[in-house]
């Protein structure tokens, strides 16, 4: 929407009861309200509003929302209204299998430290469990149980939850405020990333303005390539630990750290890759934490490799990019990639977050018998489980890259990845912008699409990653959905070491070119 309809907003909302104030919303009177379900575009048996209180400078509104299934469980919303209202709504996205409700006064992917957060702007922000409840006893975001539902999959993989709560939350704003928000935002990260991408492409009209961070847009792909990779470093001798990956990572950095110009901590040539050969042992044998066996070289080898599996899916798809552990992805936090102990059975905690949703999809969305061992699926030779795969396929791997009617609605669309990610590989968001351009075209992309590659930055600003990116994107999402502006020689901060960088839009990257090097005008993006 344009800014002639925030400014109808704003009329609207003048003219509104004090009771009802866009200013100031109802919010203990909410409690017990009903969600009628013909509000909600998708079938739902409805809502209930479960807890309405005021919390600080807004009220927090909790509400269920019932499936049709019975057997399936309720979808968990969260709306915050702030006590003075900006006329615009913001949804957050969630992470790995969710199952929990996001914080909604919290802040969009890579965003800045200098900034409110978007409840704090002004926005009524809402999110959801996108349709189940995760175990308390699971790792956080790691509970895959609710896949043995067929609502519940659909709601979590193909994005129904989502235009479920978009639907609810607005009627409850409206509600609250007596006015519609005149603009309605998006914002994720990895499995919110994905969300956002599904938003964009299923309901074009939904969403004025999206930000996909680090989307792990094509679910079921990467999910082929992590139990691949689950099985290499569950053979004997293959896991590097700890002491072996810090070896690796640090090998990466001295090998290519120098090539953008200043020696910094922070790969930004993307065209530098290392060979892990230059660290193998004495006789390929595991003699100890100063080097490579043959069979960890193996395991590095794979995890940096494209995975192409020799069968058709329904999807069409037939690789995972693989990860840039050779080009300077943080692994430094095992957690999000290696782990620090190999994959087994049962799978342990301690290994890799990848091969832990792995486990989790085999014995809940692939087989669906909880006793299942994932390390006894082979995703290159998947035998009976071949059609389920197919089907998964089109559930979870939706995103067509055909952007075209959101931008023909007016969205628009920053897409954000890390060089760095551990766990979401950036040059499969680099496969999808390539896509998009091919589907829609360069000219239309430029004028919806700006995808941006952050040299030094991990999954989620995880840890203490080379470059903590931090930039205010929604102030530059904003702009761009009320003028017409498009982000143009924006700043990105490392917020763990003071410095700046330019934000290159892809395929740039930014060379040092002298000067200060802790400063974003001492570097320039190239290609």
């Amino acid at each position: 929407m344009r800014a002639t309809v925030v400014a109808a907003a704003v009329v609207l909302a003048a003219s509104v009861p004090a009771t009802a104030s866009a200013a100031t919303p109802e919010c203990t009177g909410l409690a017990g309200v009903r969600i009628p379900a013909s509000v909600i575009s998708l079938p739902t048996s409805g809502g209930l509003v479960t807890a309405a209180s005021v919390t600080g400078e807004s009220c927090r509104v909790d509400a269920d929302l019932y499936p049709v299934d019975p057997a399936a469980p309720a979808i968990k919303l969260r709306v915050a209204l702030p006590r003075v209202w900006n006329h615009k709504a913001l949804m957050f996205g969630g992470g790995g299998y969710n199952g929990t409700i996001p914080d909604v006064a919290a802040n969009v992917p890579f965003g800045p430290a200098d900034r409110p957060a978007p409840l704090a702007r002004g926005y009524a922000t809402f999110a959801s469990d996108s349709g189940h409840q995760q175990n308390p006893a699971s790792p956080p975001s790691l509970d895959g149980s609710f896949g043995t539902n067929d609502e519940a999959l659909v709601n979590f993989a193909a994005g129904d939850a989502l235009k479920k709560t978009r639907d609810a939350s607005l009627f409850l704003i409206r509600r609250a405020y007596g006015a519609t928000p005149a603009e309605v935002f998006f914002a994720g990260g990895s499995t919110g990333g994905r969300e956002a991408l599904v938003v964009a492409q299923r309901w074009p009209a939904a969403f004025d303005g999206v930000i996909s961070a680090y989307p792990a847009w094509n679910n079921l792909a990467e999910i082929l390539d992590l139990g691949y990779l689950a099985q290499v470093l569950s053979r004997p001798g293959a896991f590097p630990g700890p002491a072996k990956q810090t070896l690796v990572y640090d090998s990466v950095i001295r090998a290519c750290d120098g090539r953008d110009g200043v020696t910094d901590g922070v790969v930004s040539n993307p065209g530098c890759r290392f060979d892990p050969r230059l660290l193998r042992c004495p006789g390929g044998a595991d003699t100890g934490p100063s080097c490579l066996s043959d069979a960890q070289i193996g395991a590095v080898t794979a995890m940096s490799s494209p995975f192409r599996w020799p069968y058709r899916i329904a999807s069409g798809e037939t690789q995972y990019p693989g990860f840039p552990f050779l080009s300077g992805a943080d692994m430094r936090t095992p957690f999000l990639g290696f782990g620090t102990t190999a994959p087994a059975a049962p799978m342990p905690v301690t290994s890799g977050y990848g091969m832990q949703y792995w486990d989790q999809w085999v014995k809940y969305f692939l087989t669906r018998d909880p006793g299942r061992n994932g390390l006894d699926i082979d995703p290159r030779r998947p035998g009976e489980w071949l059609g389920r795969i197919s089907a998964l396929s089109l559930v979870e791997d939706r995103n067509n890259a055909d952007l075209r009617p959101f931008a023909r609605a007016g969205g628009k669309l920053i897409l954000l990845h890390g060089a760095a990610d551990e766990l979401v590989s950036p040059y499969s968001t680099s496969d999808y912008y390539s896509r998009v351009r091919s589907v829609a075209g360069p000219s239309l992309t430029d004028a919806f699409l700006r995808y941006y590659v952050v040299p030094g930055a991990n999954h989620a600003s995880f840890g203490t990653p080379a470059f903590a990116a931090g930039w205010d994107s929604l102030s530059a999402l904003e702009r761009w959905v009320d003028t017409g502006r498009a982000p143009a020689d924006q700043v990105v901060t490392d917020l763990a070491h003071q410095r700046t960088r330019p934000l290159c839009a892809y395929p740039g990257w930014p060379r040092y070119r002298g000067g200060d090097p802790a400063a974003a005008a001492s570097f320039a993006c190239v290609r």
